[in-house]
């Protein structure tokens, strides 16, 4: 998808461009332990498709994808998408526990009607109006009631940021971090994800968030002696405190978490 006009033709390959394939170990840990905790009704039941876009040059993270995703539901099936062919053999060649598929596509899910979709890494390449319009081919293709989680992160996910979204748009946002990684929470404005990256600026909503939240770390620097965890909480406390509306609980803080509604930083 070199430009936004060849997205929407040929419905019939596999659509986008090739990542770097950059991958490692626990690299999506965050990421899976959210969906686990925050959407595991969409998992409960039966046997849910959860489709892993652009898993890069290694499975490693589609595998882990799938044992995080089992301990909510055994029964769960796990399809990998890359568009290098390549990889799609790597992911072939690793152990096939059932339930566990690698196959080349795109946006276009190959098909697949998937209940989860995690697309992570994958659209930092395209312009704002590319990344939107698979936004809109994606969502096209979940199951009545499924999700979208896109989002980026560092090389060893110390550092992510992504959004949930559904048929009717985006839902919530979230920034996740290993505090002991950050000198301020604004450190993450290199990790937001397409849709944001561009408008943290002045006068955006975003700028907004991670100007308040960087404010909120610096009034917790007392609890700095107990460490970066109990500031990070602190912290988002506060920024609860000053009337932004924080979605998830207090153990999803000590795990580095912020979770918001989407119109809290929306463009």
């Amino acid at each position: 998808m070199a430009r936004a006009p060849r997205l929407a033709a040929g419905r019939a390959r596999a659509l986008g461009l090739p990542t770097r394939g950059t991958t490692n170990p626990n690299r999506l840990r965050r990421v899976d332990r959210w969906v686990a905790h925050a959407h595991r009704d969409l998992l409960a039941e039966g046997e849910p498709l959860v489709v892993d876009l652009g898993y890069g040059s290694s499975p490693v993270t589609t595998v882990e994808l799938a044992a995080r995703l089992r301990a909510v539901n055994p029964r769960v099936r796990v399809l990998g998408l890359e568009l290098d062919a390549d990889r799609v053999a790597a992911g072939k060649e690793v152990a096939d526990p059932p339930g566990l598929d690698f196959r080349r596509g795109g946006f276009e899910l190959a098909g697949a009607r998937p209940v989860l979709l995690r697309a992570f890494n994958v659209l930092r390449q395209y312009t704002e109006e590319q990344a939107a319009e698979a936004w809109t081919t994606m969502v096209g293709r979940l199951a009545p009631g499924g999700l979208l989680v896109e989002g980026t992160c560092d090389e060893i996910g110390r550092r992510c940021c992504w959004v949930a979204l559904d048929a009717g748009g985006p839902r919530t946002f979230t920034l996740s971090c290993l505090p002991a990684d950050l000198e301020a929470p604004s450190d993450l404005a290199e990790r937001l994800p397409k849709a944001l990256i561009h408008h943290n600026v002045p006068g955006e909503r975003v700028h907004a968030l991670l100007t308040e939240l960087d404010a909120c770390w610096a009034a917790a620097a007392p609890f700095a002696p107990y460490g970066p965890r109990a500031r990070w909480v602190e912290a988002v406390r506060l920024f609860a405190d000053r009337g932004w509306p924080v979605l998830g609980d207090r153990r999803r803080r000590r795990l580095g978490e912020l979770t918001v509604p989407w119109e809290v930083v929306s463009p």
